[in-house]
């Protein structure tokens, strides 16, 4: 087995964790970047009112969406990039909560994935006074990204977990989850036959 698994990240356009408005996504294979991703997203309605703080966290405005698909239209995107990988994010409980709760604010069948928190990874590969994602980033040798472009953090992400991997000496997720004493977790599987479908 080798080091393979997809980084991904959300920006949102308010509080609510349904409304994705933009996704950046990194595949990784053997331990190296071979394919980055990002786009933005329309917030499903409901959860599309742009909210001033979180345009000062990320610059998104409601009129950047504007003729960008929906939570729903872009699903199959973003499963045709991840496939069936583990997927990984910074504080992981966040971006998966979007996805679970985009699938709910739009009905879709929010697809079964495993996946695995850099931040928690970090926490057991570092000794740093702050877990923030540039500090540790740069703990990795990966400094000065755009910090809150989605792409961007997703790579920071991605450069992370790899590095804790050369640090434990793990080849691959599972033996570096192992190793860590992290966990691997998965979003819960919705009944419809579409969500498994998708990673299939």
């Amino acid at each position: 087995m080798s080091l393979d698994f997809t980084a991904i990240d959300f920006e949102t356009a308010n509080s609510s964790t349904a409304s994705a408005c933009a996704v950046g996504m990194v595949r990784v294979r053997g331990g190296r970047v071979v394919a980055r991703a990002g786009w933005l997203i329309q917030p499903p309605p409901g959860h599309d009112a742009f909210a001033p703080v979180n345009i000062g966290i990320h610059g998104i405005r409601a009129e950047d969406v504007v003729g960008a698909k929906g939570w729903s239209a872009q699903l199959d995107d973003l499963c045709a990039f991840a496939g069936a990988d583990v997927l990984v994010a910074h504080n992981a409980g966040f971006d998966m909560n979007v996805i679970r709760r985009a699938c709910e604010a739009t009905g879709d069948a929010c697809p079964p994935y495993r996946y695995l928190c850099s931040l928690q990874l970090a926490r057991r590969s570092y000794e740093l006074d702050s877990y923030r994602l540039p500090r540790v980033a740069a703990a990795a040798g990966f400094a000065d990204f755009a910090h809150h472009d989605a792409r961007a953090d997703a790579e920071a992400c991605a450069h992370i977990v790899v590095d804790a991997a050369r640090r434990h000496g793990a080849r691959d997720v599972p033996t570096l989850v192992a190793v860590a004493g992290v966990r691997i977790s998965a979003l819960a599987a919705a009944p419809a036959a579409a969500a498994a479908a998708r990673v299939a």
